[in-house]
């Protein structure tokens, strides 16, 4: 007696259909969160915007590489902080140890020079 193939296996299933982003309104990035511990490597500079919240810019410096020839990396971190994360933030000062989260973007420039450049700034 063949071997007949089953009825279920020639059953074709619709495929699936994704949704797109059904959790939010806004349109779909790419989107790179980062997680930093380091020194602030001066005290925040506080500027105010022109839609009436301040911002909030400062820099932390990383160093990795093995005690003999550790060497610095040096992060771009803008913050738009509540009332309460701006006072605390201001009231640190240079080398104060920080945990930092945020999304980040890199950005190409040339410099005066006409050198290509890149940075990488993080946006809490």
């Amino acid at each position: 007696m063949p071997l007949r193939p089953s009825p279920l296996l020639s059953l074709r299933l619709p495929k699936p259909t994704l949704l797109f982003r059904p959790f939010s309104s806004t349109p779909s990035r790419a989107q790179a969160k980062m997680s930093i511990v380091g020194r602030l490597a001066a005290e925040p500079e506080v500027i105010p915007t022109a839609s009436g919240t301040d911002l909030v810019k400062y820099a932390i410096g990383t160093q990795h590489g093995p005690r003999d020839n550790r060497q610095t990396t040096w992060w771009k971190v803008a913050a738009f902080p509540s009332e309460n994360q701006k006072e605390a933030l201001t009231s640190l000062g240079k080398g104060s140890l920080l945990y930092v989260e945020g999304s980040c973007e890199m950005r190409k420039f040339q410099d005066r020079e006409g050198t290509d450049r890149s940075t990488l700034s993080i946006t809490q």
